[in-house]
């Protein structure tokens, strides 16, 4: 691995997001500026990679510019499995626990809908990657009230299951709508066994996109076609 020419956006960065930068880089570089921007990582044969955990509308001049003069792959990763591990403010491990919480390929839709442009642009692979986690938090009472204090301090990857690479129009048809002829919003939600706001995240960003058309209205619901 080639050292790193910057540190910009590092200090803060958590090993989940360090570990897969590394990983997806191989014998490339990291942290290395292009087009006026700090990509993450660039691959082996020059591939730009950028690792994003969430907020997709932070790229949505980035990556365009980026594609302009070449291949871009954004990894993001889904969390199936996290392990809790909560610490005092000694640094000593009061209990260890399985989240109940699973993600799943869809999760991406959540932040898809503040960056439709990103799906099916050229030069640009998405990659959605399974991965488990050990999530350390701290009791140190400055943490968010919904966690009565408790902070978030890291995650930490434990292990990579597998991942789906979109490319094409194909791609995204094949894993986000299992439908044919005329579809609802809700019939989506039923064949794909995921909740409503999550299709209607998907039906959005889709439509967005130009792989949905809205045709006419059934009832109080919108009837699709896909493109």
């Amino acid at each position: 691995m080639t050292a790193s020419r910057h540190h910009i956006g590092t200090e803060n960065e958590s090993s989940l997001h360090r570990s897969l930068k590394f990983r997806y880089a191989k014998k490339g570089e990291t942290e290395t500026t292009r087009e006026g921007y700090v990509c993450d990582a660039i691959g082996e044969k020059g591939e730009a990679i950028e690792i994003q955990t969430g907020n997709f509308g932070a790229l949505k001049k980035k990556l365009p510019a980026l594609a302009k003069n070449g291949r871009v792959r954004l990894i993001y990763p889904v969390v199936v499995k996290k392990i809790i591990e909560l610490y005092g403010s000694d640094g000593v491990l009061l209990r260890r626990k399985k989240s109940p919480r699973s993600g799943t390929i869809w999760d991406i839709f959540k932040e898809l809908i503040y960056a439709p442009a990103l799906v099916g642009l050229k030069n640009l692979a998405v990659e959605i990657v399974l991965v488990d986690v050990i999530e350390h938090r701290r009791d140190d009472g400055k943490g968010s009230w919904r966690r009565r204090g408790i902070s978030i301090e890291d995650r930490i990857l434990e292990n990579c299951r597998e991942s789906i690479v979109l490319k094409k129009k194909a791609d995204w048809k094949l894993h986000f709508l299992p439908l044919e002829g005329e579809c609802t919003v809700k019939s989506l939600a039923q064949k794909a066994k995921i909740r409503l706001d999550i299709a209607r995240k998907t039906f959005y960003t889709l439509e967005k996109a130009g792989f949905l058309k809205r045709t006419k209205k059934q009832g109080r619901s919108w009837l699709y076609r896909i493109e």
